[in-house]
């Protein structure tokens, strides 16, 4: 090996120390701290009912879900090799979430469309499989309470398929004066069910777009595209204007998806069947309304919502029918369920 070869040895040696050292992890793992104090406070103050105990039963299963999402990221980044960076969490100190996520950045070209395969569908998968833990244990330890008990000024969500087919299993859902009060774990399977659900969405650069891009390669920018239109356009037409911000970022970084470095590897039957289930999950996780900020909901939608003032047997998020029975119930008691 010559001087010039050793040399440029020793910097790319260089390189990969930097890499590894402790100083790349200090921001990421302050960020990480601060996003466990964010949804402590949240789940303190809006699903603990001013309990710390109430609080960790939020914040502990929601940061798991989130943890185990980003480690599936990062563990497929260091296993093909991809230069990332590690996950960096966004703390958010306000209702419902306390967070708004984590990202991990990518550089340089993936390798191959299976490795990119497995760093968008790892992270998704182990979110999931986490949230239905979470969503199991929360519901079990749910309660049904008559509707006349839910006073007080409310956060309401939109309830998705997989979250009122889980609830069936354990409480009788046909009495619409009957509501299902949720444990604060419920609630954090809820918010990690969303995010997860939102992560899944075949666009651009989130971890569904990896996922479509790996099944169907450069074909992939006409369902993007589709998609993105047909969404843009429900917006509009049903006035969902709290989608606008995330429809103006997908746009900002665009609906095609860049080549990996080798778009000729196949995925096997394997990798395919549980990259389109897992696209699937957008169907029966995913609620067009999570935050309701209208006055009225539909005789067919559910919601769920958060009281300041809960009844003693309580907790504090709940699941609610909000049909004509539910609502003619709340004008005659005077209930008051304002919706952020």
């Amino acid at each position: 090996m010559d001087k010039t070869t050793e040399n440029a040895g020793a910097t790319v040696a260089d390189e990969a120390r930097e890499k590894r050292s402790p100083s790349r992890w200090r921001k990421p793992l302050c960020l990480y701290v601060a996003t466990w104090a964010t949804t402590t406070f949240v789940g303190f103050v809006f699903y603990g009912g001013g309990s710390w105990l109430g609080a960790a039963l939020f914040s502990v299963p929601l940061m798991i879900i989130l943890t185990a999402h980003e480690l599936g990221h990062y563990w497929q980044t260091r296993r093909y090799n991809i230069p990332a960076s590690p996950p960096f969490f966004i703390p958010f100190p306000l209702p419902p979430f306390g967070t708004l996520g984590a990202l991990i950045r990518m550089s340089g070209r993936v390798p191959s469309a299976k490795a990119l395969f497995d760093v968008g569908v790892s992270g998704p998968l182990a979110g999931f499989a986490a949230t239905l833990v979470f969503l199991t244990v929360g519901l079990a330890n749910s309660t049904l309470v008559d509707a006349e008990s839910a006073s007080g000024e409310a956060l309401v969500f939109g309830e998705p398929l997989l979250f009122r087919w889980a609830s069936l299993l354990f409480f009788d859902r046909s009495d619409p004066t009957r509501i299902l009060t949720m444990h604060p774990t419920a609630a954090a399977a809820w918010v990690g069910l969303f995010l997860t659900t939102l992560n899944l969405f075949p666009l651009g650069q989130l971890d569904g777009g990896h996922v479509l891009y790996a099944l169907l390669r450069r074909r992939a920018v006409y369902f993007s595209t589709a998609l993105f239109i047909a969404a843009a356009g429900a917006v509009f037409l049903f006035e969902r204007w709290n989608w606008l911000l995330m429809l103006f970022l997908v746009a900002l970084f665009g609906v095609e998806h860049p080549p990996t470095a080798d778009d000729s590897t196949r995925l096997g039957p394997l990798r395919t069947a549980i990259g389109w289930a897992a696209l699937a999950v957008v169907a029966i996780g995913f609620t067009p309304n999570p935050v309701d900020v209208k006055s009225g909901a539909s005789e067919t939608e559910k919601s769920v919502f958060f009281r300041n003032e809960p009844p003693e047997c309580a907790t504090v998020a709940v699941l609610a029918r909000d049909d004509g029975a539910f609502s003619e119930r709340k004008r005659q008691t005077g209930e008051k369920l304002e919706r952020f």
